[in-house]
């Protein structure tokens, strides 16, 4: 089964929803806020996520995640 790709919009509630359930509303209106007052070094965080992870494992997972 092929999953509907979700545009900008629904992107942007479904991450919201995501941060108030784990961070709850106070947290994650913090962490959006901070986001946008200091600048974010994508590549450190990138390194960080992939840590020991090859590329094909990455790739692997997210075309299987692609198929949910």
């Amino acid at each position: 089964m092929k999953t509907k790709e979700m545009n900008d919009t629904e992107i942007k509630l479904k991450g919201i929803e995501a941060l108030n359930k784990t961070l709850g509303a106070s947290a994650a209106l913090r962490f959006l806020t901070l986001l946008h007052r200091e600048p974010t070094d994508y590549v450190k965080i990138s390194k960080r996520l992939y840590a020991g992870q090859t590329i094909d494992e990455i790739f692997k997972r997210a075309k299987k995640r692609r198929k949910e």
